[in-house]
């Protein structure tokens, strides 16, 4: 099973933290993917550190496409509401989004995809 990994994922495994162990089986087994929302928020902090190999690497791992459905990410944005998920910004909508069509896992540190997971459903990779 694919696994999308999310911004604080790689900048928790950047740092050397230990929340993001299960990294690097995943890329050993090559099971990770990425999207552009991913990219776009991990590549212009890479680029102003002159990390090169870094962002050549992230640009070589496999991309989902965005298929960006906005009614879908307004009902969504509806029923986090509703469930009283309040602050959880459009890029994490739309990376549920991209994970669900795509059917796979987030692996994230950010509580936003832990109620996610409770109101939409989306799966998470679980260490």
């Amino acid at each position: 099973m694919e696994v999308l990994v999310d911004t604080s994922i790689w900048i928790d495994y950047f740092r050397g933290g230990g929340n993001s162990k299960d990294l690097d089986f995943l890329i050993d087994e090559n099971l990770i993917i990425t999207n552009d929302i991913i990219l776009a928020e991990l590549i212009p902090y890479l680029k102003i550190k002159k990390q090169t190999k870094v962002i050549k690497l992230l640009r070589e791992v496999n991309k989902f496409p965005l298929e960006i459905r906005w009614e879908e990410i307004i009902e969504y944005q509806v029923k986090c509401l509703k469930e009283g998920a309040n602050g959880v910004g459009i890029p994490d909508l739309l990376i549920a989004q991209n994970a669900k069509q795509n059917r796979c896992a987030v692996y994230s540190l950010d509580k936003h995809f832990r109620l996610l997971n409770q109101v939409l459903k989306v799966k998470l990779y679980t260490q």
